[in-house]
């Protein structure tokens, strides 16, 4: 007879170790709970997570304070580039219209920063928590309710056997497919948009200035945006047919068709580096709760890049679970999985999640319309809003996550309890 599986007693188990995970991780270490993080991909093999690859993140400022506050700012900085304006554009269309962090009061607009930084920082400061104990590689194959705890079943990897760890609660944060998620009853959504993203790291003639642009094509959106060392990181959504034919292309035929989609504002781009492809979707989980369980990020909500708000939502959603959680804690609620907390916590999301959902979706399938009435109105709300301060402002702050219910962290206030 096989023997039984071990069994670790923590107060709270974190399913996926990527940049949201980590993150999670690294918030709820000051209020010194016993953590358990579960990841497929050792730390020690950090630059081979899928999420800490060369893509570029435009994070809000917002989230540039919570990574301020869980102390990996310094290390990530180093090669984070400031968006000091947007400047959004139609292709062959007379309306443009600018966003300038100065008119706004504000230094810069957010950051640009490559994953694998980010991914990077997170792991070496989790790596000097102690009460922050990393189960890698490692995959949750499901969880259940005992009572007052949620077990999450672990196939250790490098043929170690099978782990249970008991848990007053669970966070999924395995991604849009999450299997945890999946498995405690909670649905998704995913919807294709027939859109594929390619991503690439480019040179240009004219420096960019740190400025981040974005131009709608009736071929699909354009992203470029700012860089260190004076390179732009370049986003070009087109339909999948299209995009393996680009792919194809050498560097210098696949630069002269985007210059031809996205003209000369940064005189003629010169290099391209290697180029990656993704399928462009939007996933929406059910619930952001179910007995015991929290999703976040990608588990909760995955986004088309059109806006650049999916990595900066799934980071509001860490920051915000850190929040109720250290409220519990300081009014001296010590069960961190008991309804009422994951309750407080789901209203909070729901609210903030629905917002830039809806607004994310609403832009893809408004610059999808190829009608020219369509495009005329487009043309003509982008000279209208260009004109229209207080319409800047508010875009303005959603664009820097300042919008709604802020969380602690995101506003650069420590949590309640937790120790310097």
């Amino acid at each position: 007879m096989a023997a039984d599986p071990a069994s670790v007693e923590v107060d709270l188990v974190i399913v996926g170790g990527g940049l949201v995970g980590a993150s999670l991780a690294l918030a709820l270490a000051p209020l010194q709970l016993r953590i358990a993080v579960v990841e497929a991909v050792e730390p020690a093999a950090a630059g081979q997570h899928p999420s800490f690859d060369e893509r570029t993140t435009a994070l809000a400022n917002g989230s540039v304070r919570v990574f301020q506050m869980l102390g990996v700012w310094p290390d990530i900085q180093r090669e984070a580039t400031p968006i000091r304006r947007i400047h959004v554009s139609e292709q062959g269309r007379f309306g443009t219209a600018t966003i300038d962090a100065s008119e706004q009061g504000l230094e810069s607009l957010g950051s640009v920063v490559p994953n694998r930084v980010m991914g990077e920082a997170l792991w070496a400061r989790l790596a000097q928590q102690p009460q922050v104990r990393v189960f890698a590689p490692a995959v949750a194959e499901g969880s259940a309710v005992d009572g007052d705890r949620r077990t999450v079943t672990v196939r250790l990897g490098n043929d170690a056997g099978t782990l249970q760890l008991r848990a007053r609660l669970v966070v999924a944060a395995d991604g849009a497919r999450s299997l945890l998620r999946e498995q405690a009853g909670i649905g998704a959504e995913h919807i294709q948009y027939g859109q594929t993203a390619m991503i690439a790291t480019a040179t240009s003639q004219r420096f960019h200035e740190h400025v981040a642009y974005e131009r709608f094509t009736t071929e699909g959106p354009i992203a470029v945006l700012p860089l260190s060392q004076a390179r732009c990181g370049i986003v070009w959504t087109r339909e999948p047919q299209a995009a393996e034919r680009l792919m194809a292309l050498t560097d210098g035929e696949f630069i002269a068709e985007f210059q031809a989609a996205f003209g000369f504002r940064l005189g003629r781009f010169l290099r391209v580096s290697p180029r990656q492809a993704y399928p462009l979707s939007l996933s929406r989980a059910e619930s952001h709760v179910t007995d015991r369980m929290v999703v976040v990020g990608n588990a909760a909500q995955g986004l088309h890049p059109i806006a650049g708000q999916g990595f900066n939502l799934g980071l509001r959603d860490a920051a915000a679970l850190a929040e109720v959680i250290s409220d519990a804690i300081a009014e001296g609620r010590t069960d961190v999985g008991q309804a009422v907390l994951l309750d407080d916590y789901a209203r909070w999301r729901q609210q903030d999640s629905g917002r830039i959902v809806a607004f994310t979706d609403g832009l893809v399938r408004l610059y999808s319309m190829p009608l020219a009435t369509v495009r005329g109105l487009r043309s003509a709300a982008l000279l209208a809003f260009d004109a229209f301060p207080p319409a800047k402002a508010a875009m303005a702050r959603l664009s820097v996550g300042a919008a709604g219910r802020v969380p602690r962290l995101a506003r650069g206030v420590r949590l309640r309890g937790s120790t310097p």
